[in-house]
């Protein structure tokens, strides 16, 4: 293995948009993002319900009629 070409590996600091902080390696010294494990909806049991229902109208009112024309 060739010396010097490789970035040093080294303990980081992860911090989340909520304000929790992990250590973890990394070659990066701090490393900043927007969700984690501790706020992400499908961890905490706080998912968001989305308006399915208005979508799906909107697309059958758009391409219904194309769709049931189209196959006789």
């Amino acid at each position: 293995m060739k010396k010097d070409i490789h970035p040093t590996y080294e303990l980081s600091t992860v911090t989340c948009a909520c304000g929790n902080k992990v250590t973890v390696g990394s070659t990066r010294k701090n490393i900043k993002v927007e969700v984690c494990a501790a706020c992400h909806p499908f961890f905490t049991g706080k998912e968001k319900v989305m308006d399915t229902a208005g979508r799906v109208e909107k697309f059958r009112r758009r391409y219904g009629k194309k769709a049931q024309g189209g196959d006789t």
